[in-house]
């Protein structure tokens, strides 16, 4: 199941947020701090522009697992994970967007 993978992941990246930044890019990552996991996060988003105007899907995908891993990163490194995500965007089933835009500002 597809939810696995994000379960592994939480898993993965909790325990990297533990390692040596010598043996983990990711433990690398939590160890440079929140600086350096922002900079990944908006490279990766720029990319993932790019990559949609070039219009292959291939290039997409890779940009947009990029850009979804480093912002699991930065969950994790506030202390949520992926699940929390998830909670939020299934209150929102059912709400229009103009709705859950409208209900933010209460």
């Amino acid at each position: 199941m597809k939810q696995d993978i994000l379960n592994s992941l939480d898993e993965i990246l909790e325990q990297r947020k533990q390692a040596s930044p010598d043996d983990s890019y990711t433990a690398k990552l939590f160890n440079d701090g929140i600086d350096s996991i922002l900079k990944k996060v908006g490279e990766e988003a720029t990319e993932t522009v790019i990559a949609s105007k070039s219009g292959k899907s291939a290039d997409i995908i890779h940009e947009i697992a990029d850009l979804w891993f480093h912002t699991l990163v930065l969950l994790k490194y506030h202390g949520l994970d992926s699940n929390d995500v998830l909670q939020e965007l299934e209150g929102r089933f059912g709400l229009s967007g103009l709705e859950e835009k409208a209900n933010r500002k209460k």
